[in-house]
């Protein structure tokens, strides 16, 4: 029989929400909290049990797992549910926290006696959902066993990148591999506004470039999003990629290196974000190129 596991889960976005849902699926007693209970309660017709504070969802659980916006999030809701954590419980930090907060986040585990595990995710909507997403994840191998059956409900497979969740080797994994979604990201929305512009049908470009080394898969979902007008419900909300997208630059600045496309991505998923397209995927930062953006096809 598989091990199953008493998991708190804080956080139930559209990456939150498909985690928890797996979870309960593999038979893990699975407690679950958002700040907006309305976007947890679908949870309960999957054996989800919904809890209407942080402290309530991590109560008697032996894995907490995080999963909420960013790093000052995470934090303030674990310190929502400290009364009620015990020591020893290993916290599995999905929250794509950039390498900054890890350590206020790394120290507040400290101070509580958890067992910290730094682990992000690679992963959209359609892979959460399916149980397929890539955990990046680093902690101690001998606490390993007690979030295994958890990693594995929630991901195809878990990359581990090191002993110490502390250090943020997982979470600098996760920036390096989200620059370059952010940066096709990109191009593809400028191969699909240029195309507008110059009177080019995009698939001529899919022609010229099929069965070659740049006919990339993501390339292809991406624009199918912008020209069929599927941006809704998103994959990876624009909102979200601005502000992994800053944390990058940050990251790049901090470590002394120049991220010129990395910027400029930023700078595109502001714009996008500021003209409306916040909430649609991020394939949107397509409608940036535009100072007088296009009607939606």
């Amino acid at each position: 029989m598989s091990v199953t596991r008493t998991v708190g889960v804080l956080g139930t976005g559209i990456m939150g929400a498909a985690m928890a849902r797996n979870l309960a699926r593999a038979g893990h007693t699975v407690r679950a909290w958002n700040r907006t209970r309305d976007k947890a309660e679908p949870l309960a017709a999957d054996g989800v049990q919904i809890a209407d504070t942080p402290a309530e969802a991590v109560t008697g659980a032996e894995v907490v797992l995080t999963m909420l916006y960013d790093g000052p999030a995470a934090l303030d809701v674990m310190r929502g549910a400290a009364e009620a954590l015990s020591p020893g419980t290993a916290w599995v930090q999905s929250t794509t926290a950039g390498i900054e907060a890890i350590d206020g986040l790394a120290r507040f585990a400290d101070e509580h006696r958890l067992v910290f595990f730094d682990a992000p995710v690679l992963g959209t909507r359609q892979p959460a959902e399916a149980g397929q997403l890539v955990v990046l994840a680093a902690g101690p191998s001998e606490h390993r066993p007690a979030v295994t059956p958890v990693l594995d409900a929630v991901g195809a497979r878990t990359v581990w990148t090191g002993e110490d969740g502390a250090a943020g080797s997982a979470t600098r994994l996760k920036l390096v591999a989200n620059s370059w979604v952010i940066a096709a990201t990109a191009a593809t929305g400028e191969v699909l506004a240029l195309s507008k512009a110059l009177g080019v049908d995009p698939q001529s470009f899919f022609d010229a470039i099929e069965g070659g080394g740049l006919d990339l898969p993501y390339l292809r979902a991406k624009a199918g999003l912008v020209l069929n007008d599927q941006l809704s419900p998103a994959q990876f909300a624009v909102n979200t990629a601005v502000k992994d997208a800053d944390l990058i630059v940050e990251a790049g600045r901090r470590y002394g290196v120049r991220l010129d496309v990395a910027a400029a991505g930023a700078d595109r998923l502001a714009r996008a974000a500021a003209a409306g397209h916040g909430q649609e995927d991020m394939a949107a930062a397509y409608f940036a190129s535009f100072d007088d953006p296009p009607a939606k096809n």
